[in-house]
């Protein structure tokens, strides 16, 4: 029935002049004025109850409002009209209570459905965990060995303005959220810090990631494509820096993905026994601050006192080493916008961020960390 009224009202839509108000559902997306169709059959659903509902509004406030500046015109003063005098009216108080409460029951039929639609996530094929961190995600596929963070891949350049603005400006990620298609996929969706929210609007999920406490969703896309997403919660200086991307795929694609996930696992593990050169360090050191840091500490080290103290020629970037490691990998407890980075990051990487801080900037300290050196720290505080 929901579809059936949509499709009326899309031939209705292209009798109507170019520049009328409905002609904005063809704009682009960025500057859309309706809810997308989407790509689920949810997402589908809960469009086509948002137009039934929209335009049961629509009659209501049409038919309200005609009929009373037609009364207003049609019996004014000048006309010699006089207005009535009366206290009550049970015949009126009846209608006007009667006939709101079949429209909602009636709107409340196909709406519970799609709730209900919604909110069953049973007998799903894939489990996977979200946590949203300050500003990345975190995806753990459940019964795989596959996780990993999710982070904004726009150039800094053109954040900074220095170029263009790419077409996917703000809404790219490096490891996007891989689903095979015609699944049912069903979201854990938490935080690790503060109060998130997973959105993407083709699927029609958006669900608050909140510390201590998990969400469910669900989705089944069954074509192939990329979708894409923001955090929706306002959570800290980079909210506005927080995509999300998800890659729907064919099942032999994901699979091979899976493997290739997996194989990727085994050799960060083995990187944890390799001996990295000086150089080797900086070079992987730079790309993890600049994937991790560079947001609160920034591209020159300077930070963005106090909140975000300056790297170059700090107390820790050129103190005790073992003071830096605690920090890095622990977190601080005077300051909760340090986050733990043990838990995000491999053993290569954070020895490869420690010895460029430690040599970057000015700081000139001479240190290299090996991830074995991360590890033993790591062990030593079990």
């Amino acid at each position: 029935m929901l579809r059936g009224f949509n499709r009326l009202f899309a031939l209705v839509a292209t009798a109507l002049p170019a520049g009328s108000i409905v002609a904005e559902e063809k704009a682009p997306e960025r500057w859309g004025v309706n809810m997308p169709r989407g790509v689920t059959e949810v997402a589908q659903t809960t469009y086509d109850l948002h137009m039934l509902i929209f335009w049961i509004c629509v009659a209501i406030g049409v038919l309200v409002f005609s009929v009373m500046f037609y009364s207003m015109w049609r019996h004014r003063k000048s006309k010699g009209y006089k207005a009535a005098q009366f206290h009550e009216s049970t015949a009126v108080e009846l209608v006007w209570t009667i006939i709101p409460t079949v429209i909602l029951i009636l709107m409340a039929i196909p709406a519970t459905k799609t709730l209900y639609d919604i909110y069953d996530t049973e007998e799903a094929e894939l489990d996977i965990m979200i946590t949203g961190y300050q500003w990345k995600w975190k995806y753990d596929y459940l019964g795989a060995d596959v996780s990993f963070f999710s982070n904004l891949s726009t150039p800094r350049a053109q954040i900074d303005n220095q170029l263009p603005k790419g077409e996917s400006y703000l809404l790219e990620v490096d490891e996007p959220v891989v689903l095979p298609v015609g699944k049912k996929v069903r979201f854990l969706i938490t935080a690790n810090d503060v109060i998130h929210a997973w959105w993407v609007p083709d699927l029609a999920v958006k669900k608050d990631a909140i510390p201590g406490f998990i969400n469910e969703a669900w989705t089944r896309i069954d074509e192939p494509g990329i979708y894409r997403g923001q955090c929706a919660e306002l959570c800290g200086k980079d909210h506005g820096f927080m995509p999300i991307v998800v890659k729907a795929v064919p099942q032999a694609e994901y699979d091979q993905w899976l493997e290739q996930r997996a194989a990727e696992a085994a050799k960060m593990r083995e990187l944890t026994e390799k001996t990295f050169t000086f150089d080797e360090l900086i070079a992987r050191g730079k790309e993890v601050y600049d994937r991790n840091c560079v947001a609160c500490h920034q591209a020159n080290g300077q930070g963005v006192p106090p909140t975000f103290p300056a790297i170059a020629g700090s107390a820790i970037a050129t103190g005790p080493l073992a003071e830096h490691l605690s920090i890095v990998v622990d977190g601080s407890e005077k300051n909760p916008a340090m986050q733990a980075f043990g838990p995000q990051l491999s053993e290569a990487d954070i020895a490869a961020v420690i010895t460029y801080q430690r040599n970057a900037f000015g700081n000139d300290m001479g240190d290299t960390v090996q991830p074995i050196d991360i590890l033993n720290f790591k062990n030593n505080q079990q």
